[in-house]
């Protein structure tokens, strides 16, 4: 009898009031840094029309995109994707932690992000066909374990195909993507210090 994936949400859980929390918080951080649209577009390596966008609660990058623009504003992902909170509790129960959608591929809060915090962890939810928009490099360190699903994941020029039960780590500063080569979702828990996403 085969096994199946647990459902998950198909859209994150208030699509939209996070689509225009990230353009609110990216506009800030572009302007308190002092950066023009076009600015901050050269500095990250995209275009002026899709920050634009994002700012206006219109588009939604893809995750290496965002990753790009963070690394540029000297900030992280979390930072631009986390609502303020003062919930302090350290319980996030099953069916209540957020999920932010980013591309094909969607972030389930098992940390909040939090100003100065050195601890980030999510479930990536990865939809089949779907992967990271290219890799990325940052500093720290990452460890990470497949719940569901059978990824592809690239380390510079190695690529590993892992499953149910796999475990990884790895220095952030290696390049580093994945993609669903399965046709179920996957899921990760994915931890990494310090906190970049």
């Amino acid at each position: 009898m085969a096994k199946t994936a647990s459902p998950i949400p198909q859209e994150p859980v208030d699509s939209k009031s996070a689509t225009l929390t990230l353009g609110v918080k990216l506009r800030h951080a572009r302007l308190v840094a002092g950066y023009t649209l076009l600015q901050l577009a050269n500095k990250a390596g995209c275009s002026e029309s899709l920050i634009s966008k994002v700012e206006r609660g219109l588009a939604t990058p893809s995750f290496t995109t965002l990753h790009r623009l963070a690394v540029a504003l000297d900030t992280n992902i979390g930072a631009l994707t986390s609502e303020d909170d003062t919930h302090q509790s350290p319980i996030l129960r099953h069916g209540e932690r957020a999920v932010i959608r980013v591309g094909g591929v969607a972030l389930e809060r098992v940390v909040l992000p939090k100003r100065g915090g050195l601890l980030q962890a999510n479930i990536h939810i990865v939809w089949p066909g779907e992967a990271s928009d290219g890799q990325i490099e940052h500093q720290g360190e990452e460890v990470g374990y497949v719940l569901e699903g059978r990824l592809e994941l690239m380390l510079g020029d190695d690529t590993y195909l892992i499953g149910p039960g796999d475990a990884f780590t790895f220095s952030s500063q290696v390049p580093h993507g994945y993609r669903n080569v399965g046709d179920v979702v996957a899921k990760v828990l994915w931890v990494n210090s310090p906190a970049t996403f």
